[in-house]
């Protein structure tokens, strides 16, 4: 009997684990702007500043892993920036410079509530990360008033469907 008691403790333990989600969907609502996002995990969050479209500015991003994949939301507030999209394009051009990037796929980005910008993008690319291993990064950037964002998705190989839940996530109030 308490054999049969151990087991089906045991089996119970394995289907509650089972049934734990790997992607532990959830809002986050970003200090300081109008941009709330869904994030699969709980991030953390880190200022520092950066140098962005010929000026240093503070830069807020929140980051968390989950489920193979790092999950991250950067933005800044360029504050008297008569245009955002000059810092998109420079923020763009760094990060898939980083990456030592092979060619993107790009594709225009419309977010509702965002500005209309020719900057405001999706891409989808591979280049490496900084030990030299390989990296697929599914990313965008837009712009809200004088407020530039990046979100991106790394991982061995992103999962389209979770970097498409991801990017919808994104809501401008």
């Amino acid at each position: 009997m308490r054999y049969y008691l151990l087991a089906a403790l045991s089996a119970s333990f394995l289907v509650l684990q089972g049934c734990s989600p790997t992607l532990n969907w959830r809002d986050v609502r970003t200090d300081q702007t109008p941009l709330t996002a869904l994030f699969p995990c709980k991030p953390d969050q880190v200022v520092r500043t950066v140098s962005l479209g010929a000026k240093d500015v503070a830069m807020t991003m929140l980051g968390c892993d989950a489920g193979d994949a790092t999950f991250s939301l950067a933005h800044a507030d360029m504050r008297d920036a008569a245009n955002p999209g000059v810092a998109l394009d420079q923020w763009k051009r760094t990060t898939l410079g980083n990456m030592r990037a092979g060619s993107a796929s790009e594709l225009p980005f419309p977010i509702k509530g965002a500005s209309v910008s020719p900057q405001s993008v999706r891409v989808e690319v591979r280049g490496v990360r900084p030990d030299g291993t390989a990296v697929a990064m599914h990313a965008v950037w837009f712009a809200s008033g004088t407020q530039v964002f990046q979100a991106a998705v790394h991982a061995d190989s992103v999962s389209p469907a979770v970097a498409e839940s991801f990017f919808t996530g994104l809501r401008l109030q």
